[in-house]
């Protein structure tokens, strides 16, 4: 047998090094990158704790603005309501949207709170039917949607839906 064919033992093996300085660089890496994704979590976390806390508030000044129409008299509560719909329309979506008019306006509306109410249902009479004149009807003529404790029920249900 030739030497060099034969087999290494174990003393002549030598042991495994890493490169100079790794050790300590892949340390630093890895506790920079530890600490990066640490902070990138908290600054998540309070991204959406401050985003539902302004959604929970634009909720509850809605209700209560909405709860303080029904103390007015059925004609004024529609016109409050129409109002209080357009600071909404504001306040979420910004001036442009809250400057629309007509189908566009309930189209918006309808888009806002993810409903046809608006375009369709009872909630027509916010959307556009404000400015609309009316023809005088007896009260048992009366389209049941038209009533002003329906329209209320409905607008506390959808307003209860924001940022849900």
């Amino acid at each position: 047998m030739i030497a060099a064919d034969a087999p290494a033992s174990l003393d002549q093996l030598r042991g495994l090094h890493l490169p100079a300085h790794a050790a300590g660089a892949a340390q630093g890496e890895v506790v920079l990158a530890i600490a990066l994704g640490f902070a990138a979590a908290l600054l998540i976390g309070l991204f959406r704790i401050l985003r539902n806390r302004q959604k929970n508030t634009v909720r509850r000044a809605a209700l209560r603005e909405l709860a303080a129409t029904r103390a007015l008299p059925p004609d004024r509560r529609l016109v409050a309501q129409a109002q209080l719909l357009r600071r909404l329309a504001r306040t979420v979506r910004g001036d442009a949207a809250a400057s629309a008019q007509g189908s566009d306006w309930a189209g918006i509306l309808d888009g806002l709170f993810a409903t046809d109410f608006f375009t369709r249902g009872a909630g027509q009479v916010l959307a556009s039917g404000l400015y609309r004149r009316e023809t005088p009807k007896s009260e048992t003529s009366k389209p049941e949607t038209s009533k002003p404790e329906l329209i209320d029920a409905e607008l506390t249900r959808l307003f209860a839906r924001i940022g849900a």
